[in-house]
């Protein structure tokens, strides 16, 4: 009988509790989210490359933290869009704006994993007139709760650790602060640590709640500004901060 052994047999060491009642979740497909001030489209070159391309209006800064980018023409552009639609991992959305009426962004699933209920969302790029709007909150909302939805029991964010505005971003919309991974890939010729959030199912409950109560017209007053901060709203539910906000 070894040391780690119990009597009859039975190992003592911890393991993780069953997860019950798990169905596989699907992948995401063809589906348009949408929400009240957002709507998203599966990425398509002919529908949305060259709208997309002069929402960005050559504002360089918009690529810093991506692995590609900035294009330096609507076609070379429109090349990128159309090899990337026909991946299914990463899977692309076009954002449209409904104030705008206009396709300002784009974002992704990707790492989809299905059989441990797992997918992030990222390469999200926000044309300047979309980024700090209610169509921008939507968006993400209607992404989280497709997945949440549908069934994934994780849902993550990674960022370059040097990307604080990602990083704020991750923890308005309620992304916990799991940890940073050191020299994780290179971009662009130089070295980058990723910073690591994520909701869990459990969480998701009361992050719907404060996604509701934040896009609810009556948070907004006449001039449009909120009343409450989403930020302020999803504080209770995150299970940890990122120390790098503080």
């Amino acid at each position: 009988m070894t040391q780690d052994m119990l009597p009859d047999g039975e190992d003592p060491r911890p393991i993780g509790p069953l997860v019950e009642g798990f169905t596989v979740p699907p992948a995401p497909s063809g589906e348009v989210l949408k929400g009240s001030y957002a709507r998203l489209e599966p990425l398509r070159a002919e529908t949305h490359a060259a709208r997309l391309f002069r929402a960005y209006d050559g504002d360089t800064r918009v690529w810093r933290y991506l692995p590609y980018g900035p294009f330096s023409s609507s076609a070379q552009y429109h090349r990128w869009v159309r090899d990337t639609e026909a991946r299914q991992d990463p899977f692309f959305f076009a954002v449209h704006s409904t104030a705008a009426a206009a396709y300002l962004g784009v974002a992704s699933f990707l790492r989809i994993k299905p059989t441990d209920g797992s997918i992030e969302v990222g390469h999200i790029n926000f044309a300047p007139a979309l980024q700090g709007t209610r169509a921008a909150t939507d968006a993400m909302f209607l992404m989280m709760e497709w997945a949440f939805e549908a069934g994934y029991r994780r849902y993550e964010w990674k960022c370059n650790s040097l990307n604080l505005g990602s990083r704020r971003a991750a923890q308005r919309l309620g992304f916990s602060y799991e940890g940073t991974f050191r020299q994780a890939t290179i971009s662009k010729g130089r070295n980058r640590d990723t910073a690591w959030f994520s909701v869990i199912d459990s969480e998701w409950p009361a992050l719907k709640e404060a996604f509701a109560a934040w896009l609810a017209p009556s948070n907004f007053d006449e001039t449009g500004t909120q009343k409450e901060r989403l930020s302020d709203l999803t504080r209770l539910v995150r299970a940890s901060d990122d120390p790098a906000l503080s």
